[in-house]
């Protein structure tokens, strides 16, 4: 997990990457502090900038990221930006917070960390367990009647679950009915640029 002070770190990366972060008070404010006449960066610092956000997207630190990026590029067959993607997206913590069950994904990775969800009936405490297909993700039994998961029902049917992931109210089950497709228009940041970055 990373704790580092989010409003400096989003203006130094020029990007909302944080809950936070994505505000108009937010954008107004970095606006006015934005430095003027700065000099325009070069490829390695725009590569460096981009691995940055994605980085703190998704609340990775650099040994993990980097282990991430060399799995994706040995991958045969395979798109290695979409590889790569689908391994941040799999990520357990993040698909709760795409699933509406947390507010931010740092506050998912504390209910995996806690114990409170389980995939295929079985409690995981890891949050970068990577969901695979057909999985079933359930919060488990004895936290569901915690403070935690008050309005759990209201929160969850006001998500915009992506079409990979479905949630089934009735039985208070997710599960991933497909795999995550990159798409550079629906991203802050350029994951081909953050390959570049290590294959220097």
């Amino acid at each position: 997990m990373i704790n580092k002070p989010k409003y400096k770190i989003a203006r130094r990366l020029g990007a909302s990457i944080f809950e936070k972060t994505s505000t108009q008070k937010f954008a107004l404010r970095a606006e006015r502090k934005a430095p003027s006449g700065s000099r325009p960066k070069g490829d390695f610092a725009l590569s460096m900038l981009e691995k940055q956000k994605v980085r703190y997207t998704y609340g990775v630190l650099e040994r993990q990221f980097k282990k991430y990026v060399k799995e994706s590029v040995a991958k045969k067959g395979v798109n290695t930006t979409q590889a790569l993607y689908e391994r941040l997206e799999t990520r357990l913590d993040n698909v709760l917070y795409r699933l509406g069950w947390a507010p931010t994904r740092q506050a998912a990775r504390q209910m995996v960390v806690h114990g409170h969800i389980a995939v295929d009936g079985t409690r995981t405490n890891s949050p970068s367990f990577e969901v695979g297909k057909g999985d079933k993700i359930t919060v488990m039994p004895s936290s569901q009647k915690k403070p935690l998961f008050k309005d759990f029902e209201e929160k969850a049917k006001a998500a915009r679950i992506p079409s990979w992931l479905s949630y089934d109210a009735d039985k208070k089950t997710a599960s991933a009915e497909g795999s995550p497709k990159w798409d550079q228009k629906e991203n802050l940041f350029n994951l081909g640029q953050v390959i570049e970055f290590y294959s220097r």
